[in-house]
Protein backbone atom coordinates (compact mmCIF):
# COMPACT_ATOMS: atom_id res chain seq x y z
CA UNK A 1 0.00 0.00 0.00
CA UNK A 2 0.99 3.32 -0.89
CA UNK A 3 2.07 5.96 1.87
CA UNK A 4 4.48 8.81 3.09
CA UNK A 5 7.91 8.39 4.00
CA UNK A 6 8.75 11.69 4.31
CA UNK A 7 9.80 13.80 7.13
CA UNK A 8 6.04 14.40 8.97
CA UNK A 9 7.20 18.10 9.83
CA UNK A 10 7.31 19.21 6.51
CA UNK A 11 3.79 18.74 5.92
CA UNK A 12 2.62 21.00 8.87
CA UNK A 13 4.90 23.46 7.79
CA UNK A 14 3.87 23.30 3.96
CA UNK A 15 0.15 23.43 5.48
CA UNK A 16 0.65 26.11 7.78
CA UNK A 17 -0.79 24.52 10.68
CA UNK A 18 0.39 22.22 13.36
CA UNK A 19 -1.18 18.36 12.45
CA UNK A 20 0.43 16.60 15.27
CA UNK A 21 1.39 14.17 13.59
CA UNK A 22 5.06 13.19 15.65
CA UNK A 23 2.76 12.68 19.29
CA UNK A 24 4.32 13.94 22.32
CA UNK A 25 6.92 15.68 20.25
CA UNK A 26 4.66 18.17 18.75
CA UNK A 27 4.19 19.31 22.36
CA UNK A 28 7.60 20.49 22.91
CA UNK A 29 10.27 22.68 22.45
CA UNK A 30 11.37 20.29 19.82
CA UNK A 31 8.77 20.54 17.67
CA UNK A 32 10.13 22.06 14.22
CA UNK A 33 6.60 23.96 13.01
CA UNK A 34 7.18 26.26 16.22
CA UNK A 35 10.83 26.70 15.77
CA UNK A 36 10.50 26.81 11.82
CA UNK A 37 7.06 28.17 11.16
CA UNK A 38 7.16 28.99 7.43
CA UNK A 39 6.96 26.54 4.23
CA UNK A 40 9.57 24.15 3.57
CA UNK A 41 12.35 24.62 0.85
CA UNK A 42 14.10 28.16 -0.10
CA UNK A 43 11.37 29.89 -0.91
CA UNK A 44 9.42 29.28 2.23
CA UNK A 45 9.58 33.07 3.63
CA UNK A 46 8.44 34.77 0.24
CA UNK A 47 5.40 32.75 -0.97
CA UNK A 48 2.78 34.74 -3.44
CA UNK A 49 -0.67 35.36 -2.58
CA UNK A 50 -2.43 32.19 -2.78
CA UNK A 51 -5.62 31.88 -5.38
CA UNK A 52 -8.80 31.01 -4.65
CA UNK A 53 -8.23 27.29 -5.57
CA UNK A 54 -5.06 27.29 -3.99
CA UNK A 55 -6.82 27.98 -0.40
CA UNK A 56 -9.00 24.93 -1.19
CA UNK A 57 -6.81 22.61 -2.09
CA UNK A 58 -4.33 23.69 0.89
CA UNK A 59 -7.69 22.94 2.94
CA UNK A 60 -7.94 19.82 1.88
CA UNK A 61 -4.23 18.30 1.39
CA UNK A 62 -4.38 19.87 5.58
CA UNK A 63 -7.07 17.56 6.93
CA UNK A 64 -6.31 14.48 4.23
CA UNK A 65 -2.58 15.04 5.98
CA UNK A 66 -3.98 15.20 9.84
CA UNK A 67 -5.96 11.95 9.29
CA UNK A 68 -3.07 10.41 7.25
CA UNK A 69 -5.44 9.47 4.46
CA UNK A 70 -4.43 8.96 1.17
CA UNK A 71 -6.61 10.66 -2.28
CA UNK A 72 -8.48 7.78 -2.95
CA UNK A 73 -9.70 6.86 0.87
CA UNK A 74 -10.28 10.45 1.65
CA UNK A 75 -12.26 11.34 -2.06
CA UNK A 76 -14.32 8.01 -1.34
CA UNK A 77 -15.80 9.25 2.22
CA UNK A 78 -16.34 12.76 1.04
CA UNK A 79 -18.48 10.87 -1.64
CA UNK A 80 -20.20 8.82 1.32
CA UNK A 81 -21.16 12.56 2.83
CA UNK A 82 -22.73 13.74 0.23
CA UNK A 83 -25.00 10.34 0.02
CA UNK A 84 -26.12 11.55 3.93
CA UNK A 85 -28.51 13.89 4.88
CA UNK A 86 -27.27 16.78 5.86
CA UNK A 87 -24.17 19.64 5.26
CA UNK A 88 -21.40 17.99 2.80
CA UNK A 89 -19.01 19.47 4.95
CA UNK A 90 -19.82 18.07 8.42
CA UNK A 91 -20.66 14.93 7.24
CA UNK A 92 -17.06 14.34 6.05
CA UNK A 93 -15.59 15.40 9.54
CA UNK A 94 -17.49 13.21 11.69
CA UNK A 95 -16.78 10.55 9.38
CA UNK A 96 -12.92 11.16 9.98
CA UNK A 97 -13.36 10.97 13.78
CA UNK A 98 -15.44 7.67 13.56
CA UNK A 99 -12.57 5.89 12.08
CA UNK A 100 -11.14 3.65 14.83
CA UNK A 101 -7.17 4.42 14.05
CA UNK A 102 -8.63 8.14 15.17
CA UNK A 103 -10.74 6.76 17.97
CA UNK A 104 -7.31 5.17 19.44
CA UNK A 105 -5.59 8.23 18.83
CA UNK A 106 -7.92 10.34 20.54
CA UNK A 107 -8.77 8.17 23.50
CA UNK A 108 -4.72 8.11 23.95
CA UNK A 109 -3.74 4.71 23.38
CA UNK A 110 -1.52 5.82 20.68
CA UNK A 111 0.68 9.24 20.55
CA UNK A 112 -0.30 10.07 17.11
CA UNK A 113 -2.79 8.57 14.20
CA UNK A 114 0.10 7.09 12.18
CA UNK A 115 0.92 5.17 15.44
CA UNK A 116 -2.74 4.22 16.60
CA UNK A 117 -3.20 2.97 12.55
CA UNK A 118 -0.16 0.18 12.56
CA UNK A 119 -1.67 -0.62 16.54
CA UNK A 120 -4.71 -1.63 14.76
CA UNK A 121 -3.72 -3.09 11.83
CA UNK A 122 -1.77 -5.25 14.22
CA UNK A 123 -4.65 -6.75 16.08
CA UNK A 124 -3.89 -4.26 19.56
CA UNK A 125 -7.72 -3.28 20.27
CA UNK A 126 -10.94 -4.88 20.48
CA UNK A 127 -14.24 -3.01 19.61
CA UNK A 128 -17.25 -4.57 21.95
CA UNK A 129 -15.24 -7.62 22.72
CA UNK A 130 -14.48 -8.41 19.31
CA UNK A 131 -10.55 -7.74 17.58
CA UNK A 132 -11.00 -5.48 14.87
CA UNK A 133 -7.64 -5.01 12.48
CA UNK A 134 -9.07 -2.20 10.04
CA UNK A 135 -8.16 1.43 10.64
CA UNK A 136 -11.09 2.43 8.42
CA UNK A 137 -13.62 0.78 10.47
CA UNK A 138 -16.21 3.41 11.51
CA UNK A 139 -17.39 3.14 15.48
CA UNK A 140 -21.06 3.91 16.55
CA UNK A 141 -22.61 5.59 19.50
CA UNK A 142 -22.54 3.24 22.31
CA UNK A 143 -19.51 1.47 21.10
CA UNK A 144 -16.48 0.17 23.33
CA UNK A 145 -13.14 -0.05 22.41
CA UNK A 146 -10.56 -1.97 24.77
CA UNK A 147 -7.00 -2.67 24.47
CA UNK A 148 -6.34 -6.20 24.29
CA UNK A 149 -5.40 -8.26 27.50
CA UNK A 150 -1.74 -9.31 26.28
CA UNK A 151 -0.90 -5.81 24.57
CA UNK A 152 -2.04 -3.65 27.75
CA UNK A 153 1.71 -3.69 28.85
CA UNK A 154 3.36 -2.51 25.37
CA UNK A 155 5.35 0.44 25.83
CA UNK A 156 4.09 2.20 23.00
CA UNK A 157 0.59 2.08 24.45
CA UNK A 158 1.37 3.17 28.48
CA UNK A 159 3.68 5.61 27.14
CA UNK A 160 0.73 7.42 24.96
CA UNK A 161 -1.52 6.87 28.09
CA UNK A 162 0.92 8.78 30.21
CA UNK A 163 0.39 11.69 27.86
CA UNK A 164 -2.90 11.93 26.94
CA UNK A 165 -3.33 14.56 29.57
CA UNK A 166 -1.55 17.32 26.89
CA UNK A 167 -4.58 17.39 24.80
CA UNK A 168 -7.44 15.73 26.39
CA UNK A 169 -10.20 13.65 25.73
CA UNK A 170 -12.94 14.59 23.80
CA UNK A 171 -16.67 15.27 25.74
CA UNK A 172 -18.06 12.73 23.14
CA UNK A 173 -15.97 9.91 24.60
CA UNK A 174 -14.98 8.49 28.16
CA UNK A 175 -12.01 7.16 28.70
CA UNK A 176 -11.14 4.74 32.03
CA UNK A 177 -7.70 4.09 32.28
CA UNK A 178 -8.43 1.53 34.92
CA UNK A 179 -9.82 -0.77 32.13
CA UNK A 180 -7.71 0.06 29.31
CA UNK A 181 -10.97 0.92 27.27
CA UNK A 182 -12.93 4.20 26.14
CA UNK A 183 -16.92 4.05 24.99
CA UNK A 184 -18.27 6.42 21.87
CA UNK A 185 -21.22 8.48 24.58
CA UNK A 186 -22.47 10.04 21.30
CA UNK A 187 -21.08 11.04 17.91
CA UNK A 188 -19.55 14.34 17.65
CA UNK A 189 -21.21 16.89 15.93
CA UNK A 190 -19.75 19.77 14.00
CA UNK A 191 -20.12 21.78 17.25
CA UNK A 192 -17.37 19.52 18.56
CA UNK A 193 -14.76 19.13 15.81
CA UNK A 194 -11.86 21.31 15.15
CA UNK A 195 -12.98 25.07 14.49
CA UNK A 196 -9.29 25.60 12.45
CA UNK A 197 -10.87 23.27 9.71
CA UNK A 198 -13.19 25.24 6.79
CA UNK A 199 -14.71 22.35 5.11
CA UNK A 200 -16.99 24.59 3.21
CA UNK A 201 -13.44 24.85 1.02
CA UNK A 202 -13.05 21.64 1.11
CA UNK A 203 -16.82 20.74 -0.65
CA UNK A 204 -16.37 23.91 -2.89
CA UNK A 205 -12.79 22.19 -4.12
CA UNK A 206 -15.01 18.67 -5.36
CA UNK A 207 -17.64 20.02 -6.73
CA UNK A 208 -15.50 22.01 -9.42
Amino acid sequence: MARYTDASCRICRRENSKLFLKGDRCYSAKCSFDRRPQAPGMHGKHRGKPTSYSLMLREKQKVKRSYGLLEKQFRSLFEKAERQKGMTGGNLLVLLERRLDNIVFRLGFAGSRTQARQLVSHGHFLVNGRKVDIPSFLVKSGDRISIREKSRSAAVITGAMETVGRRGVPAWMELDKASFSGQIKDLPTRQDLPVTINEQLIVELYSK
